[in-house]
């Protein structure tokens, strides 16, 4: 069997980087890891020369902006790296027939809803971020119709700056710590994710379409940061508190959970609970 080329874009952040890790396991790849230093992909001329310089078969984009506060006064980036970079993106693999898989996120939601979002319901995203992320989800399903979107939700990793190292510093630092208990959703480990992507673009046939990704189960942001310490032995006091008790520059979903039962039928993906991704993460952590 012929071995395929995968560009990953975003190669540096925390799920390029989790998919750099697992790319040994994937013999039947070639992959080309780029981030913005190798490939900007904001930039039309330097999409369309890399995909005529190399034969490329699948592209995973983990290329995103995802600051959500700070895109509230970047909106100009965040629309050219979160949708114009997709219209690219798009028009060069169906040039050069290559077939996108793409990340997106459960922002695109307003967080209202009390049951699972599953990949038909209502979009109505409250920020800039999300706004931006479902432009390009729509701009790339117009220029590439047959391109994979997954959308994933509360996403950490051993690499990078995320919630989980947070909680371990802060807990560390102090006696006691305030984390929010009304919002819930489902924490995903990067890991997992990139190990879904990659059987996505193992499977026999590409599927297009909108999919949802995170781990199994369901918490809120308190519940995770009492998990995290109990795993790394931290005794530190976690207050549970109201969303409106924390001053937070832009508005965060009050419910976050994705139903995965499309992703799971189509690509026959296994997906671990969160506490066990947690705790995958967490011994990789200590071990640094």
């Amino acid at each position: 069997m012929a071995i395929k080329t995968v560009l990953v874009t975003g190669s540096k952040g925390q799920l390029g980087n989790e998919i750099q890790v697992l790319s040994a396991s994937y013999p039947q790849f070639d992959f080309i890891f780029t981030d913005v230093d190798e490939l900007d992909i904001c930039n039309q001329q330097a999409v369309d020369t890399f995909f005529a310089a190399h034969k490329i078969d699948f592209l995973l984009n983990c290329a995103a902006y995802t600051a959500v506060d700070k895109a509230e006064e970047d909106v100009e980036l965040s629309y050219l790296i979160n949708e114009k970079a997709l219209g690219f993106l798009g028009k060069a693999a169906v040039r050069y027939g290559v077939k996108i898989v793409h990340v997106s996120t459960d922002y695109v939601f307003d967080g209202k809803s009390y049951l699972p979002y599953t990949e038909d319901m209502p979009v109505c995203p409250a920020t800039v971020y999300g706004k931006s992320k479902l432009a390009g989800e729509q701009l790339l399903k117009d220029v590439c119709p047959g391109s994979v979107i997954v959308r994933t939700s509360w996403l950490y990793s051993s690499f990078g700056n995320n919630f989980v190292k947070t909680m371990i510093r802060l807990g560390r630092e102090r006696d006691s710590l305030n984390v929010i208990f009304d919002q819930v959703g489902t924490p995903t480990y990067a890991a997992d994710l990139a190990d879904a992507l990659l059987q996505v673009i193992s499977a026999d046939k590409c599927v297009p379409g909108i999919y949802h990704y995170s781990n199994e189960g369901v918490c809120s942001w308190y519940d995770f940061t009492i998990s995290i310490h109990k795993i790394a032995g931290i005794n530190c006091r976690v207050l549970p508190i109201e969303s409106k008790d924390y001053p937070a520059k832009t508005p965060r979903p009050h419910y976050s959970v994705l139903n995965k039962s499309k992703i799971k039928s189509v690509y026959n993906i296994q997906i671990p609970h969160w506490e066990d991704g947690l705790q995958r993460c967490m011994t990789i952590l200590a071990d640094k």
